[in-house]
């Protein structure tokens, strides 16, 4: 049986969706939870394990428009993680989503999308 999970947001934490039966990831809302490490630990953990089987897809939709450094930090080796794992076999396509006015993830979504050169980073702005 596929992995699904939904999370709604709260004020800190942002709305969580990961299917595995269509491999899709989306985050989307603030993320700035004192305990973050352990919000992201199922998340990693189901990462982990998809990426480390016989997939063929997956998007990552990112949509966060306010984190903290800790976020910054998880979100980067999650990208790194993925770009890893990223190849002709195994596409990943990861799209940071955000406003035009939003300046500080917009240039995080370009330095992020500098580090990565295996993903499919489209920097989708609104």
């Amino acid at each position: 049986m596929a992995f699904l999970m939904e999370r709604e947001k709260t004020a800190s934490t942002p709305y969580v969706l990961i299917d595995e039966k269509n491999g899709y990831i989306k985050l989307e809302g603030r993320c700035f939870h004192e305990k973050i490490v352990e919000f992201f630990s199922e998340i990693f953990d189901w990462l982990n394990a998809y990426l480390a089987s016989d997939f063929s897809s997956l998007t990552f939709d990112c949509a966060i428009n306010y984190f903290n450094s800790s976020t910054t930090k998880l979100l980067f080796n999650m990208l790194l993680k993925m770009d890893k794992y990223a190849n002709a076999q195994n596409r990943i396509m990861v799209n940071w989503i955000t406003t035009e006015d939003n300046h500080i993830m917009v240039e995080c979504g370009r330095d992020f999308q500098e580090e990565v050169s295996n993903l499919e980073f489209n920097l989708v702005i609104n």
